[in-house]
């Protein structure tokens, strides 16, 4: 993460810490390509275990369905893909029994991409209560960039969606 990445993760942490409290609500993450970014940069903050349940790390396919993303989905329109990412972060929020979850999958690279799904692809969605959304994001950079960009984004995507 960069010296600019640092203060806007710290402040988007905070907000959502905030608006998440003051609802009562905990939240998971599941996360692919960001390989733990996300919860790391939440519980980069102090007392985020009062509202941050933790999270899955579901790199390989495998580990995906066996948290519940259907196999169809993954075979018919591959880990990096809006059903996917969609079916993360619902499952990961019914498994863990909490109201918010964020899910990512993408290409970090430098190898993986393709000329449908280049490097930089990054689907990202997001489940609370009444809701679930997934967006599609093209990332620019080196791996590490990619997977700052996304674990922001996500963070981003989730305190705009409270």
């Amino acid at each position: 993460m960069t010296a600019s990445e640092m203060p806007a993760a710290e402040k988007l942490v905070t907000a959502l810490a905030q608006q998440l409290m003051s609802s009562g609500w905990r939240m998971v993450t599941v996360e692919s390509c960001t390989g733990g970014a996300i919860g790391g940069m939440i519980t980069d903050l102090a007392g985020s275990s009062d509202w941050y349940e933790g999270g899955w790390i579901t790199y390989s396919n495998a580990l995906k369905e066996q948290l519940g993303v259907p196999p169809e989905a993954i075979v018919g329109h591959g880990a990096v893909s809006e059903p996917v990412a969609l079916a993360m972060a619902e499952q990961g929020r019914l498994r863990a029994g909490v109201d918010v979850a964020v899910a990512v999958t993408g290409v970090a690279g430098p190898a993986g991409g393709s000329a449908e799904k280049p490097v930089g692809t990054v689907w990202i969605a997001w489940a609370w209560p009444g809701g679930i959304e997934a967006t599609l994001f093209h990332f620019e950079g080196d791996r590490n960039r990619v997977r700052n960009q996304a674990a922001l984004q996500a963070l981003q995507g989730l305190q705009q969606r409270l």
